[in-house]
């Protein structure tokens, strides 16, 4: 095959060295495969369900700004297509005329392969220019700066064309489900009495049945603006849809959910709550009443002795426990429920203060028997060790058991004759003891 020569430029100074057959042949079967890539790939595009779906739709913001660039690179990127198959076409007619090229064919050859022979004239919608510059109506290329140029224009419409309809398929079908979850959710929150204005959970319902409507509208017509493009990724459609406010209206639904089977629950175990609220304010009722009867009995069996005074029923938590049987009956749950919980712990809290009280008032009768008892035990200690019969033993028994079953029985008096009691048959008890009355002077 002939040696690659240089070949002049309209000046007639060399430009570059004359491709041989062999390598002009090449380049165009290289060519050849690059067009049919091309077409395939430019057909492909033109078929893409996400662009058919741009087409049709009403779009807004980002989305329709780039869908209108992405409408011109498409334009533009045909009529470069065009232009590089019209290149090649009058490029193999010219290597078709002859088997063996002669060097003014090679040379034309070389040019029209490796030369910018090719112009593309730029779409309507390039064509006004910016900064009082001048439009360009056309440009040259190179058959490899135009495979490149489209390559590009590919790129990015292919960009804009997968990402919308990546958004498009993964967020309105998962909005519709979350909707449907909020239409049963309100179905539930109307049983439950919970309604806007009235509960805090009914205005939250509305405010994300909004936000699932707003959020919808934008999706449909500015898809890209819900993209989350991939760090440091240059392929087309790199990333992922952007799913944060979604997810935020899934949680908070799936709160306001809990929140009513919460009130659910309340009407479900309303009634039985209610009955043990009421046992419990009985029960603070009759503990209260026997402390003022035991109040009235210390009073009139103890002397010199502070009684505290007892409180009356607890009429406020009774209102209030009224107020709550009348929720149950018309159905006010979502007011029910944190009336029952608080009901519930003062219930608890009243009843222990009754109990406190009531211990508190018969603390001197307690104080009394143990008294009592006490020296009942000390007079049988006595007759185990032979005393009974002892005068002054049986002298002082009888002074601490009338201090003692006497009324008003004087606490203070009576515990100081059973400690000298006590102390009197514990010390005739004791090893080498021995009672005898003149050590204790012989007082009755």
């Amino acid at each position: 095959m002939g040696v690659a020569e240089p070949f002049p430029d309209s000046a007639g100074a060399p430009q570059g060295r004359v491709m041989d057959r062999d390598g002009v042949d090449r380049a165009l079967s290289r060519l050849d495969a690059e067009h049919e890539a091309v077409e395939t790939s430019l057909l492909a595009l033109q078929d893409h369900a996400g662009r058919r779906l741009l087409e049709g739709a009403e779009l807004s913001g980002t989305t329709e700004e780039r869908w209108a660039a992405a409408e011109r690179s498409i334009a533009l990127l045909w009529s470069c297509f065009d232009a590089y198959a019209a290149a090649l076409a009058r490029i193999r007619e010219l290597r078709a005329r002859r088997r063996w090229p002669s060097r003014e064919d090679l040379a034309e050859l070389t040019e029209r392969l490796q030369g910018r022979s090719v112009t593309v004239a730029a779409p309507p919608a390039a064509h006004p220019g910016s900064g009082g510059a001048p439009a360009r109506l056309a440009e040259a290329f190179t058959l490899e700066e135009l495979v490149s140029r489209m390559n590009d224009l590919y790129a990015a419409s292919l960009d804009t064309i997968i990402t919308a309809d990546a958004v498009w398929s993964a967020l309105p079908a998962r909005i519709d489900l979350l909707a449907a979850e909020l239409r049963r959710t309100r179905s539930l929150a109307h049983s439950a009495g919970v309604r806007p204005g009235e509960h805090p959970a009914g205005d939250e319902l509305d405010s994300l049945t909004r936000e699932l409507a707003d959020l919808r509208a934008q999706v449909l017509t500015d898809p890209l603006r819900f993209w989350q493009a991939a760090h440091g990724s240059s392929a087309p459609g790199g990333g992922r849809p952007d799913t944060r406010r979604y997810d935020r209206a899934a949680r908070d639904l799936e709160d306001v959910r809990r929140e009513i089977e919460a009130v659910l629950q309340v009407r479900q175990d309303a009634e039985e709550r209610l009955l043990r609220l009421r046992d419990v304010l009985s029960r603070a009722d009759r503990t209260l009443a026997e402390a003022r009867t035991a109040r009235g009995e210390v009073l009139a069996k103890i002397a010199s002795c502070e009684v505290p005074a007892v409180g009356g029923p607890p009429t406020a938590l009774q209102e209030r426990l009224a107020l709550a049987a009348d929720h149950r009956r018309h159905s006010r749950w979502h007011r029910l429920s944190p009336l029952l919980e608080s009901l519930e712990r003062e219930a608890e809290d009243e009843l222990h203060r009754a109990r406190e009280s009531l211990g508190a008032v018969t603390a001197p009768l307690a104080v009394r028997a143990e008294l009592r008892g006490r020296l009942d035990a000390y007079r049988a200690k006595a007759a185990r060790q032979g005393l009974a019969e002892d005068p002054v033993l049986a002298g002082w028994y009888d002074t601490a058991r009338r201090m003692l079953w006497s009324a008003p029985c004087d606490l203070r008096a009576a515990e100081q004759a059973v400690l000298r009691y006590q102390d009197a048959v514990a010390g005739a008890g004791a090893p080498g003891g021995g009672f005898r009355a003149e050590d204790r002077g012989g007082n009755g």
